[in-house]
């Protein structure tokens, strides 16, 4: 039995069901427009109530008042419509925690508080999540930063509460947002609900046959975890020697000034989140063996005048040596003082190489370890990357 619910959230509860509630001249006009099984329900009394209420934006008031409502009344709003089915069917346990992922809009987080009140009164635990740039006055915004932030969200969610207990309820907030859901819920193994105004039940998303490539994830986390850090970054700073076709899904271009710069998609953060959490659970299925502090060595510079960079990039080193048990030593193999790099790990032949930069100096490192499959050393690389993600520096 599933006993967290994580549900989008519109806005149609205000707009329209909220905001168009009638004068007493035009009641019986709007009554008759009703579902003919809510007409019992929506007394003048009632109605004049919540309009009263909503005009002075009292989310608890309007809670109250929507609590005395049958919980499938279709005034009540997308959100409690489908709830209620889902949980009357036994998708979802009563008493569930609720976690609300509601748009960074006025109207959003409006709804979002009437729905936190409505069902506390209920005795049910919830929590509000606001998904930033999660908003319909900026498309481009909308859909690269607002987008893989409900994914960032909600992969968060599952990670705490874990999937075999969670369930998505996809119905409420934008269209996007549902095909946003039923990529997750495929990908993380939770089953993704939704229920249109005009369906008499709610309905699963049944599950696709469908796979996501988990060494590509290792093999490429650097670059993936770079993009989810700082959101946009130049493709110039990224030295894509190894470019995968299969990455052209996972991220998308953006020409600025004369400049090619790479964002991370929605779909390639879906991608990100999912493997991470699972490497996160499972790392040490994947690594290779811890190497001796005996047997470690001391970091290697070659040749350079290094300046004021060296004390920094000792310390990085053996703070991988230090940290990471697989890292038997590392050693430089590039420098150069004039250049800015993004900062991340990848499979260069057979080696590992890190790139290790302060935006005005770049060094490039090859790290030593204990792998001898090219399934270990993809291993290290993911963790590598998740370490430094981790790191000020």
């Amino acid at each position: 039995m599933k006993t967290t619910l994580i549900c989008t959230v519109g806005t149609s509860l205000l707009r329209p069901n909220l905001l168009n509630l009638p004068d007493v001249a035009h009641y019986e006009n709007w009554l008759r427009q009703q579902p003919p099984a809510d007409r019992q329900a929506l007394t003048w009394n009632t109605v004049s109530a919540l309009a009263a209420a909503v005009q002075r934006r009292e989310a608890s008031a309007i809670a109250d008042l929507l609590a005395q409502l049958p919980g499938s009344t279709r005034l009540c709003g997308a959100e409690i419509n489908s709830i209620t089915d889902l949980i009357g069917r036994g998708y979802c346990q009563k008493g569930s925690a609720l976690s609300f992922c509601h748009s960074d809009t006025d109207e959003g987080r409006q709804v979002a508080q009437i729905m936190r009140h409505y069902y506390e009164l209920q005795s049910y635990p919830v929590e509000l999540r606001g998904i930033a740039d999660l908003q319909d006055q900026d498309p481009k915004r909308f859909r690269t930063k607002g987008l893989r932030n409900l994914a960032k969200t909600v992969c968060r969610i599952v990670r705490e509460r874990g999937a075999p207990y969670c369930a998505i309820n996809a119905t409420g907030g934008y269209k996007a947002q549902i095909a946003v859901g039923v990529l997750m819920g495929q990908a993380l193994g939770v089953p993704v609900y939704y229920k249109h105004e005009l369906f008499s039940e709610i309905i699963a998303f049944p599950p696709m046959p469908i796979s996501l490539d988990h060494a590509l994830w290792m093999r490429h986390s650097g670059l993936l975890a770079a993009l989810d850090r700082h959101d946009m970054l130049r493709e110039a700073d990224l030295d894509l020697e190894d470019w995968d076709e299969r990455l052209e899904t996972l991220i998308e271009r953006v020409p600025i000034d004369g400049d090619a710069y790479l964002e991370i998609s929605p779909t390639g953060q879906i991608f990100h989140e999912t493997f991470q959490g699972r490497f996160e659970s499972d790392r040490d299925r994947f690594l290779p063996p811890a190497i001796p502090a005996a047997r470690k060595a001391k970091p290697t510079l070659n040749d350079h005048g290094w300046g004021n960079a060296r004390g920094l990039i000792v310390d990085f080193m053996q703070r991988l040596i230090d940290e990471c048990p697989y890292v038997q030593g590392c050693r430089t193999h590039y420098w150069n003082p004039n250049l800015s790099r993004a900062c991340l790990f990848r499979l260069k032949s057979e080696d590992i190489e890190g790139v290790f930069s302060n935006g005005s100096w770049t060094v490039k490192i090859i790290v030593e370890t204990s792998a001898t499959t090219v399934g270990q050393r993809e291993a290290c690389v993911a963790d590598l990357n998740h370490r430094i993600g981790n790191w000020k520096i």
